[in-house]
């Protein structure tokens, strides 16, 4: 079903009226958006006060898992029903979450609280996209685009600056009270402003390619979490791989053959929609590991505060900022230009990567940090814009939610897999390490609470345990590198290719 027949075309609001729907997309996606990396600069604190190190990156990886396997089904069963009233159950679930992730007592209970808010923001993302493209006109929808990938990745990178100051100056919970009132001000705006919609007629919900895709992303993740999952030992490692395998294959066949599948195969065939929700993905993989990790970088390794670490994140935010709106504006005219644009962005990113790994291994001054940061915050502010632009003007009107779906299904996963892996990497080099440091070391203390073990140690203990952290989290910032760089490869050979003049 065509976007045009469940909400009304952009031409039917009043300007004003639809400045402040946007005004609240705007809002909801800035929330998901801050809470995917808003914990980064807070989970030493909270290893410290709830404990569990070992398993920190759980935190971030709930939410990515549940918001990514929820994000498909939002966009299905909103073309089907309405956008309306999913927006409202979605932001409605992520602020009840948010309130129980602020009182969580333990590790095990916040990681809980986190994958439920995680299910509201799966269906923020995909809401907030799809509704803003449903009411902004063709023409218009670079410019509109620009502002909202930056609102995304601004307050994707904005989080960490974010929650070292409240961490700081408040405490880590408060990281999770500031989104009901913000949240309650996205919806009173949708609500109020965009009108009511009769609902579609008879669908057929496709429920086996629901469960295989929440089965085999699950299954995925875990894979690729298993070095920093204590239970995915023995045989569940294999068995999560093979449970992977069979759920995508499945899925393949089934969305084949459905009369309204959650991903639609048939626009995959599309090569510059293809190849740009490729890039999302790969963009999302690297822009996460490389935000959760790096606050923790500069507080494990550096010695940085968590409000400071959060200050060391500016120049990446303030160079995405001007990319990305200016990137937006720029987004006019063939698809080849844009693809263009977007080759110069993903090299960037690859470039402020790169370097970041190499820094992070050599232990250079906070200088060249902050240069590699502004680097790589460039390349996403022009890079993501434009793939979303690619994506929405490369496909019939008529299909616009079930494509923008799809895309922020991909982004989610691929940010999802960046935190996992590169957690896991982490994890992985960090206990293969600390297990050969003398017998005086405390490594479980180490693996647990990081910051409050490490601050009990001699001056010589530490640097042995700052060497191990910064082998850690370099490893982790080279698998982020390959990952965009492979990127890299997808979108300039797109920009190189004959594309349509849409």
């Amino acid at each position: 079903m065509s976007t045009e027949a469940i909400e009304p075309h952009a031409s039917s609001l009043p300007l004003n009226q639809r400045r402040r729907v946007f005004a609240g997309l705007i809002l909801a996606m800035i929330l998901a958006a801050l809470d995917q990396s808003i914990v980064a600069t807070a989970l030493p604190v909270i290893a410290g006060e709830l404990g569990g190190l070992n398993h920190l990156t759980w935190v971030v990886t709930a939410f990515m898992l549940t918001s990514t396997v929820s994000a498909p089904l939002y966009g299905k069963l909103s073309d089907m029903y309405g956008r309306k009233p999913f927006f409202a159950l979605s932001i409605g679930i992520f602020l009840a979450a948010s309130a129980l992730c602020g009182a969580a007592q333990s590790m095990n209970t916040l990681i809980l609280f986190r994958a439920l808010q995680g299910l509201g923001a799966g269906g923020l993302m995909t809401m907030s996209q799809t509704l803003g493209g449903s009411i902004v006109p063709m023409r218009e929808r670079g410019r509109y685009q620009g502002l909202f990938t930056g609102a995304f990745a601004v307050s994707s990178v904005a989080g960490p600056l974010l929650g070292g100051l409240i961490t700081s100056h408040a405490s880590w919970r408060w990281v999770f009270y500031i989104n009901p009132p913000i949240g309650a001000l996205s919806l009173a705006l949708v609500l109020m402003s965009l009108p009511k919609v009769e609902r579609g007629g008879q669908h057929a919900v496709d429920y086996a390619g629901a469960v295989l895709v929440c089965l085999g992303t699950s299954a995925l993740l875990l894979v690729f979490n298993s070095a920093s999952a204590s239970f995915m030992s023995g045989l569940r490692l294999p068995l999560a791989c093979v449970l992977a395998l069979a759920c995508f294959a499945a899925l393949f066949f089934v969305e084949r053959r459905a009369q309204e599948p959650i991903i639609d195969l048939k626009l995959f065939g599309n090569v510059p929609y293809a190849t740009c929700v490729a890039a999302s993905g790969i963009m999302a993989f690297a822009m996460m590991g490389s935000l959760v990790f790096m606050p923790l970088y500069f507080q494990l390794v550096l010695g940085e505060t968590p409000e400071q670490s959060g200050a060391m994140m500016l120049p990446q935010v303030a160079l995405m900022l001007i990319t990305s709106v200016a990137g937006g504006r720029f987004s006019v005219g063939s698809l080849k230009r844009i693809a263009t644009l977007l080759s110069i962005g993903v090299f960037l990113e690859c470039l402020g990567l790169a370097s970041l790994a190499l820094l992070a291994h050599r232990g250079a001054s906070v200088p060249l940090f902050l240069c590699a940061m502004a680097v790589l915050g460039a390349g996403m502010g022009i890079g993501m814009p434009n793939a979303t632009v690619i994506v929405q003007n490369s496909v019939p009107e008529r299909v616009l939610g079930a494509a923008t779906a799809t895309m922020g299904f991909v982004r989610s996963l691929g940010a999802s897999l960046g935190v996992a892996l590169s957690g896991g990497i982490m994890s992985f080099v960090l206990k293969r390490e600390l297990s050969d440091l003398p017998a005086a070391f405390d490594t479980q203390a180490l693996l647990d609470h990081g910051l409050g073990a490490i601050a009990q140690m001699s001056a010589a203990q530490q640097a042995q345990v700052v060497a191990v952290y910064r082998g850690a989290i370099g490893a982790s910032l080279v698998a982020g590198g390959i990952v965009m760089f492979i990127g890299f490869l997808l979108v300039l050979r797109l920009a190189r290719s004959r594309l349509p003049q849409r």
